[in-house]
């Protein structure tokens, strides 16, 4: 009985230092506020959710070998070795879908080419099938052209780095400790878009998107019955920023970013475009366009 008072004593004085770093956890929870509600089906950058429209809206396409990880990085692990990439494979379906997502899905029209082999098997399955149960010329009517892309939007995920910084605090005091300790990882995005009439490099953007981690633990040791018995009581969390949501915002913020550019340099506007405007030759067309 008196081995379980003691007990009770120490989990008492257990909970009650854990209040010492509670502004600390205020301050790194803060960074995790965001990720509590995430929906994914959504743009994370509401900047580029809404950001504006222009009246024509250009035709882009995503090749998935033009846009890759170049990082190379293998997720971190101190006790053993992870064959395991750090970030996805295919960010390209990240690239996809911010520039789908952008003005409510009204700034870019993307063309598919993740799937053109497919797409262009079902065509031929189409034309086919039309031949064989069409009895005139009218019932053989052609599919329409498919969409050609006036730019190509392309890049990489060039660097992923860990422990940019790290540190902590902690205190013990008669066997009672706390502690907490913080990680600072980034990755960094690079985006182009290239003229399909010409191969210039129109634009060129580059972002980077710090990943957060930490953990905080409590510990509780003693010695009871003239220091012939131990006991240790241990409990801890850490939570960590997903990776794949990093890379995402890295994504949408290049994306923003690029469409800032282009307003900038005149490439899509938000007024009707003459074409005998003098500060508008036919190459502007074109790349307004996407022809």
């Amino acid at each position: 009985m008196e081995q379980l008072l003691k007990l009770r004593f120490l989990l008492v004085l257990f909970c009650s230092s854990c209040s010492i770093f509670d502004q600390y956890e205020d301050t790194y929870e803060q960074r995790f506020k965001a990720h509590d509600i995430v929906h994914i089906s959504q743009l994370q950058s509401e900047y580029l959710l809404n950001a504006k429209k222009p009246i024509i809206k250009p035709v882009v396409a995503v090749y998935p070998s033009a846009f890759t990880d170049q990082t190379g990085q293998r997720k971190s692990n101190s006790e053993f070795a992870l064959f395991s990439t750090a970030i996805t494979q295919q960010p390209s379906s990240l690239l996809i879908r911010a520039l789908k997502h952008a003005g409510n899905g009204d700034f870019f029209v993307v063309v598919e080419r993740v799937g053109l082999d497919n797409l262009t098997k079902e065509r031929q399955l189409i034309r086919s099938a039309r031949e064989q149960v069409a009895k005139d010329d009218e019932q053989k009517k052609a599919l329409r052209p498919l969409l050609f892309a006036g730019v190509l939007i392309e890049g990489a995920v060039i660097a992923y780095e860990s422990n940019l910084e790290t540190g902590g605090i902690g205190a013990r005091y008669l066997g009672i400790g706390s502690t907490i300790q913080y990680r600072e990882d980034s990755v960094t995005v690079t985006l182009r878009m290239v003229s399909v009439a010409t191969g210039e490099i129109l634009i060129e953007v580059m972002t980077e998107k710090t990943i957060f981690s930490y953990g905080k633990s409590e510990d509780v040791f003693r010695f009871i019955e003239m220091g012939t018995e131990l006991v240790e009581i241990e409990l801890g969390n850490s939570r960590n920023e997903s990776t794949t949501l990093a890379l995402m915002k890295a994504i949408e913020s290049a994306v923003l970013e690029l469409i800032n550019v282009g307003y900038d340099r005149s490439f899509w506007k938000h007024e009707e475009i003459k074409i005998n405007e003098p500060d508008c030759d036919a190459e502007c067309i074109d790349n307004v366009r996407g022809w």
